[in-house]
């Protein structure tokens, strides 16, 4: 598939998109550890999770255990956080209506009290198309949306073109969550927008934009990810990127 790049108007060869359990470590080794360099918090008999997390996965994810996603989830479970991370059905060819239901089904299971939404990839795209209809109920209080796809992402060849979303309204996308989507992108992801931060501000959303981090897979170094836990625990901004990445 070709493009246009972005600095220099040249036409480029755009991959398939990547698996999002994309690894660069050796089959049957460990999964990384969950300890982040922090001591943690023995919680009292008493402690009650005030919230719920839930996890949106992107296309051909099955829930690697070296993806930062899997790490995130058990790192909050550690500190006795509620976390749902649900498998979507067929992720190498993801049906839309499909991917809705379940997502609709699992917002309804996220509680009364604070209600965090963290997406990667194309689970990013399946949130914009959810914000459109979703009912107040359904609402949640924060969302991060991480390698959101741009309009050169959507093709046959990647199995994903039914989720392109021909416009996002800014309003409905307000009115799903509590407080305004925070974007995270890549300055060398080649799905992303051509400019995250212009194309984020369009759409009402705060962005972060982390040097080098390609489309933020394990591939490109992101399982243990010290920014996204800190603002899923305390919403610490700018998200900060892995480092020495």
């Amino acid at each position: 598939m070709l493009c246009s790049d972005r600095h220099g108007g040249r036409p480029v060869r755009l991959a398939p998109l990547g698996r999002d359990d994309d690894l660069e470590v050796r089959s049957g080794s460990a999964p990384p550890s969950i300890a982040t360099g922090q001591q943690m918090t023995e919680l009292p008999d008493s402690f009650v999770p005030q919230r719920r997390f839930l996890m949106v996965h992107g296309v051909q994810h099955r829930r690697p255990p070296h993806h930062w996603m899997w790490w995130l989830t058990e790192a909050l479970r550690q500190r006795g956080e509620q976390v749902l991370y649900p498998q979507f059905p067929a992720p190498e060819k993801p049906l839309a209506q499909e991917w809705t239901d379940l997502l609709t089904a699992e917002l309804a299971q996220l509680g009364g009290q604070e209600r965090v939404v963290v997406c990667h990839s194309l689970g990013c795209a399946l949130w914009l198309r959810v914000a459109q209809t979703l009912p107040a109920e359904l609402r949640v209080s924060r969302v991060l949306l991480v390698s959101p796809l741009g309009e050169q992402a959507f093709t046959a060849a990647n199995g994903n073109e039914e989720f392109r979303l021909e416009h996002v309204d800014r309003e409905l996308l307000a009115a799903a969550s509590s407080k305004p989507p925070r974007v995270v992108a890549s300055t060398t992801d080649p799905y992303a927008p051509a400019d995250a931060r212009a194309w984020s501000a369009e759409l009402g959303m705060d962005c972060d934009v982390l040097s080098d981090a390609g489309h933020i897979t394990p591939g490109d170094g992101y399982g243990p990810w010290q920014g996204v836990l800190d603002w899923c625990v305390r919403e610490q901004v700018p998200v900060e990127g892995v480092a020495g990445r």
